[in-house]
């Protein structure tokens, strides 16, 4: 089974790394390091490194059975022949217009007709400005938009931004958002999802995914105390409890606590009686 994975730009690292943390890892050798078809540590699997907005493509003419790339791409691709399985929560980033400093417009409505716009999502921008009622000239580029208003190539830009850092260093400033993005797993329409390999990937990737935002946490708890604690801690299903052998009746709680909530919780937890507080990392959730 084959997974085409972006080969370059800024979702590269982080795919590999999820890919990493869900126990799929590229298997190189010497004679492999600039190999575009990787075997991994899994048997079946195959990593197939393909551009990021060539990936929908691949994935629906059946030359891999998964891949990830960003939204963006897909809508772009159109998304025929393909599914998108699940959000991976990496790679997040805007999609927008921006126009140089100097431009006496604020919104996207204010372009004039035949305004120039570069871009390399070029069917996203025909609908977009088709919908927004301004008649664009689309100005195709496959690399950087940035620079195109600088060089007199367009006088606005259609492309994806994270922080906002290259824009401003570009001395260019959003007029509107396009759409938010993010990477995503995809299945091609032609692949069984219910194939055993397609399966444990797809699981192995969604409970590293799930994992994220949690922390486990153990404490030891005084039997007398223990109600109190327990109206205090937030569950998956409900905290696992065990008794702890020693001089005075106590009971191990085990939980699972959402990261932006452990701090009030351990600080309460600690208030109502509980003791020896250790909190883990969550590498993985499968329900």
């Amino acid at each position: 089974m084959r997974i085409a994975v972006p080969s370059k730009g800024r979702l590269r690292e982080p795919v590999l790394r999820l890919l990493e943390a869900a126990g799929i890892e590229p298997q190189y050798s010497p004679d492999s390091a600039r190999a575009l078809i990787v075997p991994t540590n899994w048997e079946d699997v195959t990593l197939v490194y393909v551009r990021p907005e060539d990936i929908p493509a691949v994935v629906s003419a059946g030359g891999a059975e998964l891949g990830v790339t960003g939204l963006d791409y897909i809508a772009e691709h159109g998304g025929e022949g393909l599914e998108v399985v699940e959000g991976l929560g990496i790679g997040r980033a805007r999609l927008v217009v921006a126009v140089p400093d100097e431009a006496p417009v604020e919104r996207v409505e204010d372009l004039p007709d035949g305004v120039r716009v570069a871009t390399k999502f070029v069917n996203i921008a025909r609908r977009f400005f088709e919908e927004s009622g301004v008649r664009a000239r689309i100005v195709r580029i496959t690399g950087s938009a940035e620079a195109m208003p600088r060089l007199g190539v367009a006088d606005a830009i259609l492309d994806v931004s994270s922080t906002g850092t290259t824009l401003r260093l570009h001395r260019l400033r959003v007029i509107a958002e396009v759409m938010k993005t993010e990477a995503k797993l995809i299945r091609g329409h032609h692949v069984d999802p219910g194939d055993p390999v397609v399966e444990a990937v797809v699981e192995a990737l969604r409970s590293v995914v799930r994992a994220r935002g949690y922390k486990l946490v153990l404490m030891n708890v005084p039997v007398e105390a223990l109600e109190r604690v327990l109206e205090a801690l937030p569950s998956m299903s409900g905290p696992t409890l065990a008794r702890v052998e020693g001089p005075r009746p106590m009971m191990e709680v085990v939980t699972v606590v959402p990261e932006d909530r452990l701090a009030r919780v351990l600080v309460e937890a600690r208030r109502r009686g509980a003791r020896d507080i250790l909190v883990l990392s969550v590498d993985r959730v499968i329900p």
